[in-house]
């Protein structure tokens, strides 16, 4: 969000929790990014307020409560206020648990074991949701349409609509059978916490293939993931990075040092295979493991 939105953010969700008699006066930026997420003190409460037309929030908080229900290792709503989203001069506020964070490493058989837990979860519950296709096409149309990626060279731009076309047919073609997928559960979106690993940002969800959710994990933690489909999976980890190199280049992008993030994925598609990992990527470039789309 621009500075001036992000105050008025702030004060939207302060005023949201001071509502609920919450007792809430400062306004922690955690991250600024599609939307802002702020903890907010004393009452220790974790908000995300996204600005006008950002459609996800009511989608995020259902979905919650039903993986909360059948034991999903998820981010909890704020058990102090009604499940639901408000609003607040123009923004929508969600309301969540705020974890203190436990440093420690998270070792790669941990983290399968918790994101296995999530998908066998997410078999149980029945939430209309949209395909991964849906979110390739998302990808696609930026990289297509120059008033959405004004920064994108046209070689660049032939070459990156190029790559997710084909992929997206290539995986296709394939038949995989689809579940309900986090669609990003990469580090940035797990949090450590004392009650165990638990998973964040449930905006993305989509249906897919279980491999195109490993595609955005570390490589020692797919190998510790139960029946995975290689090949399907090497297909996955291009696409993947290709559908984050087009919001990199989507104008209004937040993403910290984004435009050097887009071309250093841009580079790692031209290289080919083996494909690196978002993780690898992160770390040559020296950016964090958060992914906004």
């Amino acid at each position: 969000m621009e500075m001036s939105d992000t105050t008025r953010a702030a004060k939207a969700a302060l005023a949201v929790t001071e509502s609920l008699a919450l007792p809430a006066h400062d306004a922690i930026v955690i991250q600024d990014s599609n939307r802002l997420t702020l903890r907010l003190a004393p009452c220790d409460t974790l908000a995300r307020v996204a600005p006008p037309g950002h459609e996800a929030a009511s989608f995020e908080v259902e979905l919650t409560q039903r993986l909360t229900e059948v034991g999903c290792p998820v981010g909890a709503l704020e058990p102090r206020a009604d499940a639901r989203v408000y609003t607040h001069d123009g923004f929508a506020v969600t309301l969540w648990t705020y974890y203190e964070p436990v440093a420690h490493h998270v070792s790669p058989a941990d983290y399968a074991e918790t994101l296995e837990h999530l998908h066998a979860g997410m078999r149980e519950v029945d939430v209309p949701s949209p395909r991964f296709i849906d979110r390739i096409a998302e990808a696609e149309e930026v990289v297509v349409n120059p008033k959405l990626s004004p920064g994108l060279a046209d070689t660049d731009r032939s070459f990156l609509g190029g790559r997710l076309a084909g992929l997206s047919q290539a995986i296709k073609k394939r038949g995989a059978a689809e579940q309900m997928l986090h669609g990003e559960p990469h580090p940035g979106n797990v949090l450590g916490t004392q009650n165990g690993l638990l998973f964040i940002d449930l905006e993305t969800t989509c249906r897919g293939p279980v491999e195109f959710d490993l595609a955005h994990v570390p490589q020692a933690v797919c190998e510790h993931y139960p029946n995975i489909d290689q090949e399907l999976l090497d297909d996955c980890r291009p696409l993947v990075l290709a559908m984050v190199a087009a919001w990199r280049w989507k104008r209004g992008d937040r993403f910290p040092n984004g435009r050097f993030f887009g071309e250093e994925l841009l580079r790692a598609l031209r290289n080919g295979p083996p494909w690196p990992t978002l993780d690898i990527v992160n770390a040559g470039v020296g950016l964090s493991e958060n992914q906004p789309n």
